[in-house]
């Protein structure tokens, strides 16, 4: 695991998500990483793939501290990729840090 740098916290929108190539893990394909940033300018990193059918969760809902997929109306946890009940499922989830106001997130 390394840590990449993204982008500074203000170039992701309030309530939105930027979308990052993650390198080729396990079976060769590179995946896309969603960054969010919440109201009050938390960062959080997700999979950008919704656990019940794929969704792009960069497309989705920001609100409080989950994410609406925008397919089905799914609710993500942020912090830990889960699927709020009564669905269920996970997606991955990053580690994000921020220094010096720009954004990092560990991927494979």
């Amino acid at each position: 695991m390394s840590w990449r740098r993204v982008c500074r916290v203000e170039e992701i929108p309030k309530l939105g998500a930027r979308v990052i190539r993650a390198p080729a893990c396990g079976n060769g394909a590179a995946a896309d990483v969603a960054v969010f940033r919440t109201q009050d300018d938390r960062v959080f990193a997700l999979a950008d793939k919704c656990p019940h059918k794929g969704g792009p969760l960069s497309q989705g809902i920001v609100h409080g501290r989950h994410v609406t997929c925008p397919l089905h109306d799914w609710q993500v946890e942020l912090a830990t990729g889960q699927a709020l009940p009564p669905d269920e499922g996970n997606t991955a989830c990053f580690a994000v840090k921020i220094e010096d106001g720009a954004v990092f997130v560990e991927l494979p």
